[in-house]
């Protein structure tokens, strides 16, 4: 780099078009937010985290307001149309922020968080190639590295972020088959998933479906899933995952076993340790879901659930789920870095040979994409801000909160506790059928007043029928006590109107 003062001069351009890249660029993007935020200021936000009204209400009215699906000869503006826009996120969006947001793993996210993607967003940067954006590529280096010693992986991993879990998990799968294969001499790319014959992936019962849709991508078909059960605790059983190695036919290959850590709904985790040793005594590629727990790491109470993570071949990784970052953040951790192999692309127009031998390469040999916005400047922004003390702290605050409803749903007897606080996530349901509770929920979201998570659980020992249930997903930090109780004498309360109203139809 040349010394500031021998720097060329930058070219001057005589264009008006406010454009983001430059300091002057910054201003104006920072200056736009401010008016757009100012002319929304006096917008009409729900008093709940969502807009009360049906979905065709609330969807029509986005639409209508927007005008017609057209688009427009000449535009209205850079003004007007943040002005526009802010008002009906505002108004007809979602408040992650409101205590009573309590459906989704979906964060409220953190103000520095937002402030650094805007920086990046502006930037206009991609992970591909070094010309492409240097700065970018450094950040997710260090990221990826520091992840990696919070996660105990040695010097040799790697990692890359991607669009969310679910292609975390496609990658680690086809990382999985194509290391298999190498061991068994078969190249993917040119002898094809058929040399492999029936490979199989195991994972629990309660594993994310993105494991059966990332087998059908890429060519294994979802035949070749197979769910162990689980126990009483909602965990995968060590025990059944051998039986059912033990029943695999001779043309069946153990592919890989995908522990959980973390599941959506109870915050569960696979006993790690154990099907790490089960999937070493097979040859099988032992991946860790842990797009939930992963962040367990950053507080000391909560870290010993997620004990063994670092004997995992690869790890998923969701900095929007626990992180508090906007989405998407997601990270594929690798034990080994030459596992990314299989992805390595030398194209003369990106990175060719003798630029990469000089250091002028990118990151387009561990991503299945090639144009890829840098998501680590956020993310590597908040653990620069707040540290692991930091957001250690705030998944406290949120267990706390999670232990705190987990209480009070046992206690009343109008409410039935299905699963308890692992993470951040309490199962529960109205005493009543499974229709009450279903309409209990939506009457809720009908109403805009609360947001709470559904599914299905079985109540009492595995293979119990599954009944209707209500989830507490509790990822905001500023929330307190108070909000919990109000919210469950909310549910409470909805409950028995609806049940009024069911007893006398």
């Amino acid at each position: 780099m040349l010394p500031a003062a021998e720097a060329p001069p930058r070219p001057r351009t005589t264009s008006t078009i406010p454009l983001a890249g430059t300091g002057e660029g910054l201003a104006e993007v920072a200056a736009a937010l401010a008016r757009a935020v100012g002319g929304a200021s006096t917008a009409r936000r729900p008093s709940g985290p969502l807009p009360a009204g049906s979905p065709q209400d609330v969807l029509g009215a986005v639409t209508s307001r927007l005008g017609p699906a057209v688009i427009p000869g000449t535009g209205v503006g850079p003004d007007a149309a943040l002005h526009r826009v802010a008002r009906l996120l505002v108004e007809q969006g979602i408040d992650l922020t409101h205590p009573f947001a309590a459906a989704h793993l979906q964060p409220p996210p953190l103000a520095v968080a937002v402030a650094a993607d805007a920086l990046a967003g502006a930037s206009n940067a991609s992970q591909d190639t070094y010309d492409s954006g240097p700065a970018g590529i450094a950040v997710e280096r260090w990221l990826v590295a520091a992840l990696a010693n919070l996660a105990g992986f040695e010097k040799r991993a790697d990692g890359v972020l991607t669009p969310g879990g679910s292609l975390s998990n496609l990658m680690a799968i086809m990382l999985a088959r194509d290391t298999v294969a190498r061991r068994l001499g078969i190249d993917i790319r040119t002898d094809g998933v058929a040399a492999l014959g029936k490979p199989v992936v195991f994972c629990s019962e309660l594993a994310h479906f993105s494991t059966h849709r990332a087998c059908a991508v890429l060519g294994l078909g979802e035949a070749a899933v197979r769910a162990v059960p689980v126990d009483a605790d909602r965990r995968m059983r060590p025990d059944a995952l051998v039986e059912m190695l033990a029943g695999l036919n001779a043309d069946e290959i153990p592919l890989a076993v995908v522990a959980t850590a973390g599941t959506t709904d109870f915050g569960s985790v696979d006993p790690l340790p154990e099907i790490c040793e089960i999937a070493r005594e097979h040859g099988m590629w032992f991946h860790a879901d842990a797009a939930y727990g992963f962040g367990a790491l950053f507080s000391d109470r909560l870290a010993p659930k997620v004990a063994g993570l670092q004997l995992a071949d690869s790890i998923t990784v969701d900095l929007h789920k626990i992180g508090w970052q906007p989405s998407a953040a997601s990270v594929l951790l690798v034990a080994d870095g030459t596992a990314f192999s299989s992805l390595e692309r030398q194209v003369d127009y990106l990175n060719p040979a003798d630029d990469g031998e000089q250091g002028y390469d990118g990151l387009l040999g561990v991503s299945l994409q090639t144009t890829r916005r840098p998501d680590a400047v956020k993310v590597a922004t908040t653990l620069l801000a707040y540290g692991r003390t930091g957001l250690g702290s705030m998944l406290d605050t949120c267990h706390d909160l999670a232990l705190h409803a987990e209480s009070r749903i046992a206690a009343e007897p109008e409410l039935e506790l299905v699963a308890g606080a692992n993470l951040t996530t309490v199962v529960f349901r109205y005493r009543g059928s499974d229709e009450l509770n279903g309409a209990l929920r939506r009457d809720l979201l009908r109403s805009g007043q609360a947001l709470l998570g559904r599914t299905s659980a079985f109540p009492d020992e595995p293979g119990s029928p599954s009944v209707t249930c209500l989830k507490f997903t509790l990822l905001n930090p500023n929330a307190g006590v108070d909000d919990i109780d109000a919210l469950i004498d909310l549910v409470i309360s909805t409950g028995r109107k609806l049940a009024h109203q069911e007893g006398a139809a």
